[in-house]
């Protein structure tokens, strides 16, 4: 399950890569924190993937809290009128899974 929340993570990267432009162009402090957290989303399944129980533990519970920072990031992108819900879904489709499955790799 590891590699497969890692590739989903990827999946939302890649499909954040579209939307990067437009919130940055609106929104610099936006742009920044989410860009930040699915950098961690990334890394942190990465990291999660390759350690010791409890550190894995622990960076599977930081993917998925930083999954929903990036969520609720484009939630806001959203409310103020940056891009439209439907460009957003296929990213919060993603991050939807890989919060359940990093949750569940990090033994909560």
């Amino acid at each position: 399950m590891a590699l497969i929340v890692r590739h989903k993570a990827l999946q939302a990267a890649t499909a954040w890569r579209e939307l990067r432009p437009v919130v940055r162009k609106r929104d610099k402090a936006l742009f920044d924190q989410i860009h930040k957290a699915m950098n961690s989303v990334v890394l942190n399944c990465a990291e999660g993937s390759g350690n010791d129980p409890g550190t894995s533990k622990a960076r599977f519970a930081s993917a998925c809290g930083s999954a929903k920072e990036v969520r609720a990031g484009l939630e806001l992108a959203v409310a103020y009128g940056y891009v439209s819900s439907s460009r957003v879904s296929q990213i919060d489709t993603a991050l939807d899974q890989v919060c359940a499955m990093s949750w569940k790799l990090s033994g909560r």
